[in-house]
């Protein structure tokens, strides 16, 4: 402590501090370059998952093919009685020919939609997918049904071509050469449904998978279907 004249000075040490100036530029151009960088992520993204859909949707197309192919060959091939009244029902019920169609159409609207992104196309392909999903759901529980019941199918054939009871039945009597067409009636019959039954639970997922992205494209790209999504723009105050 100091007294000069009628004035008391103090000195009081100083923290040592270190300041960093950075260039103006510098900041503007770290803000403006990752806008950039994010913008360019997001268009590599859609990019890729424009392509991921456009496979889903031809293998929804292929699938689709399939199923309605199998089902014209179980509708013209002819079976004993026994493996006819199986297929009957899946058969009666139109899956191998109605379900195809909407295969085909929902894989269709996926590829349009990607080619032109309206609203109008998302949402058909949001419908198309869910039905395609439903009626794939019904046609695994006719599938798994009609595999499960080709053994009795098949036990019963052999009784038929022999009419003796089931409790005569000996393990040897199954290597006779009568019971050879109840055996290829089977494998044919069980080989076919189990690729149809593939083939719907393939196209189960896709359309579940295509159902759930065109849900979300409709309330990032077309927020207005969704009042949680709109955003607020605040309005300046005019301080005049």
């Amino acid at each position: 402590m100091a007294t000069v004249g009628n004035t008391i000075m103090t000195s009081q040490p100083v923290p040592n501090e270190t300041v960093i100036v950075l260039p103006s530029n510098v900041i503007n151009f770290s803000q403006a370059e990752k806008p950039e960088l994010t913008n360019q992520g997001q268009d590599s993204l859609k990019t890729r998952l424009q392509a991921e859909v456009k496979v889903i949707g031809t293998i929804q197309i292929l699938c689709g093919v399939k199923v309605l192919s199998l089902g014209i060959i179980l509708a013209s091939a002819s079976f004993s009685p026994n493996f006819t009244q199986v297929i009957s029902m899946l058969l009666k019920s139109a899956y191998p020919f109605i379900a195809p169609l909407l295969f085909v159409i929902s894989g269709s609207l996926s590829i349009i939609t990607e080619k032109r992104l309206t609203k109008l196309l998302v949402h058909s392909s949001l419908a198309g997918s869910i039905l395609s999903a439903l009626s794939a759901l019904v046609g695994f529980i006719l599938l798994s049904v009609n595999l499960a019941a080709l053994n009795p199918a098949s036990l019963q054939c052999e009784l038929d071509k022999r009419n003796i009871p089931t409790r005569l039945l000996s393990y040897d009597d199954y290597n006779l050469p009568y019971t050879t067409d109840c055996y290829k009636a089977k494998a044919s019959l069980a080989g076919t449904l189990s690729l149809m039954l593939i083939c719907t639970l393939l196209e189960f997922c896709l359309a579940v998978l295509t159902a759930v992205l065109r849900w979300k494209q409709t309330l990032s790209d077309f927020p207005g279907v969704c009042f949680s999504c709109l955003t607020v723009t605040p309005v300046p105050k005019d301080d005049s």
